[in-house]
């Protein structure tokens, strides 16, 4: 009897070796019966009594157990052939495999996207599977996207996290903002006060010197009109009306006075006016916000506090000896680039999964590296030469360039190598290789340090420091003059240093078996790692600022430790 074909919930952790290619795609996991080789999936048996039902679907070529193809190892079960649609060419099932490019594609790609590709290196995947199809690398590509998932459901979370604690900034950012808002307002309300306060200031004095001319013309009116009784009363007394003539000759000039001088302020026409700001009324015009937005970095002023630990294990297929990596640094993408110099490797470590994914093997010893683009990093190496590496799908050497001097520490900032050599220089290179300036002493004249291991700069690029087994942290300008020298009784024999991204230093302590932590100005924070934290003789130091992640490479050490901070 045939198989009718038994679904699962998804939930489940039973499995089918060939399921519903229909269902699948309607969310349902169902056990296949056939194979259809013109709808390029597998059926099961209610997809294949549909094919034997509708005129269409009748011709299709329905393969069973006995009708395998041949590069299969069983028989018995139904044929192997992909069900995978291609996302560049609709409807394609991806079916071929370019060995050149390490991809699957369609037939339609290897057309156009692959025609200059050996004919060798492509094949076609149902005829090539036992061939190309290996159990472990299968179980270990799927182990790392379970580690993958866990770790992406991870950097979920802290970026809820996250958006929870950038909607409380926000919120905070729009009250002062607000505050802000009523400040100037509140000016406004002042200015405007102040304005109608003076302009009832200034109509007042209007007023009372109006007023005061209005009383001194009631008073020399009512003194003319008690002169003019008077002549009236005295026309029998020639000695009387003399006397009150010439009192009214008195008041006639008075008034005549007034009368003249009224003439004389009325041709001021003095009037109430205001005059807007209008420098200030287009400058309020101009503006579009009242204040500068922008997105900041949070500093932390406070001491980091490890959260958790683990041992990352570097060793890699190929390594004779026990690794020594002097130098690490992450990419624009956030893998761990490691040196080890104990095997002339460079090695590529998977910051979520914790896993080398890639290595090359350098003619030279590696000392430390830095990333100079999203595709490239810049290696110290032994024989006084710098070495350029290309990471990506495969890791390789690249362009050199030879120096006249031993190459230890290095860091690049606008297109410049700064190299120190372990001794009592900083050399600062081109991209080319061509020697720009070498600082080697202070302001005055004086040796700037001796043994020095590594340097980097600050977050702005403004500051750039260099530790030396002798004078802890030498701080410079970014052309590289000097500024300052700080020191702390926690460190002994200072040899690695980066920076956080939020105004701090971390600065690796090799006798002191420590890291300890300053802020950008050289003041000590504290100690952020101790030896009974798992250091012994750290090395070097990189900061992964997204999920706050401490690397830290070991003297002599197979491992070397992460640190998760808070």
């Amino acid at each position: 009897m045939e198989n009718k074909g038994r679904s699962i919930d998804k939930s489940s952790e039973e499995t089918f070796d060939f399921i519903c290619t229909t269902c699948d795609g309607n969310g349902k996991i169902v056990e296949a019966v056939r194979y259809c080789i013109e709808c390029s999936g597998y059926c099961c048996q209610s997809c294949t009594d549909i094919h034997k039902t509708f005129p269409t679907l009748k011709d299709h070529n329905l393969l069973d157990g006995s009708q395998g193809n041949q590069a299969s190892n069983q028989p018995t079960s139904l044929p192997e052939f992909p069900t995978e649609r291609c996302y560049l060419h609709k409807g394609q099932v991806v079916d071929m495999y370019c060995e050149k490019h390490d991809e699957v594609c369609c037939c339609t790609c290897i057309a156009t996207l692959h025609k200059s590709c050996p004919e060798k290196s492509v094949m076609s995947i149902p005829d090539m599977i036992n061939a190309l199809f290996k159990l472990r690398d299968c179980k270990q590509i799927q182990s790392r996207v379970r580690d993958m998932m866990i770790s992406m459901e991870t950097l979920g979370k802290s970026k809820d996290d996250k958006l929870e604690a950038l909607k409380d900034v926000k919120n905070k950012e729009i009250e002062k903002a607000l505050k802000f808002q009523k400040a100037l307002e509140s000016i406004i309300r002042n200015a405007g006060e102040a304005t109608r306060n003076e302009i009832e200031s200034k109509y007042k004095e209007l007023e009372k010197e109006i007023l005061q001319e209005k009383q001194d013309a009631d008073g020399n009116k009512a003194s003319l009109k008690e002169s003019d009784d008077k002549l009236k009363k005295s026309e029998g007394n020639r000695a009387q009306r003399f006397v009150c003539t010439k009192i009214a000759e008195q008041k006639m000039n008075e008034a005549d006075r007034q009368i003249s001088k009224q003439k004389v302020r009325s041709n001021d026409d003095r009037q109430l006016a205001f005059t807007p700001n209008q420098s200030l009324l287009n400058y309020l015009n101009g503006l579009q916000h009242i204040g500068m937005i922008g997105v900041n970095t949070k500093k932390k002023t406070d001491l980091y506090k490890i959260k958790g630990s683990k041992d990352i294990n570097m060793k890699v297929k190929g390594d004779s000896e026990t690794c020594h990596s002097l130098g690490c640094c992450l990419t624009f993408d956030n893998q761990l680039v490691v040196t080890d110099y104990s095997n002339n490797k460079l090695k590529l470590i998977d910051t979520n999964t914790m896993k080398v994914t890639n290595y090359c093997r350098l003619d030279s010893q590696p000392v430390c590296v830095c990333c100079i683009n999203d595709h490239e990093v810049v290696v110290s190496c032994k024989d006084n030469k710098i070495q350029f590496v290309s990471y990506g799908n495969k890791m390789t050497p690249t362009r050199q360039i030879k120096t006249s001097h031993y190459c230890y520490g290095i860091t690049t900032k606008d297109d410049k190598l700064y190299v120190i050599d372990d001794d009592s220089s900083l050399y600062i290179y081109d991209m080319s290789g061509n020697l720009l300036n070498t600082v080697s002493q202070d302001n005055d004249g004086n040796k700037l340090f001796s043994n020095n291991r590594r340097i980097t700069f600050s977050e702005n690029g403004d500051k750039m420091y260099v530790c030396s087994w002798s004078q802890d942290v030498v701080c410079f300008d970014d052309v590289g003059n000097y500024q300052s020298t700080f020191t702390d009784n926690d460190l002994s024999l200072t040899n690695g240093i980066c920076v956080d991204g939020r105004g701090n230093i971390f600065v690796v302590g090799f006798g002191s078996h420590n890291v300890v932590q300053f802020n950008e100005d050289g003041e000590k924070i504290g100690v952020v790692i101790k030896q009974q934290d798992g250091l012994e003789c750290p090395q070097s130091v990189c900061f992964h600022q997204e999920l706050n992640r401490l690397f830290v490479t070991l003297n002599g050490s197979d491992v070397l430790k992460m640190f998760e901070l808070y």
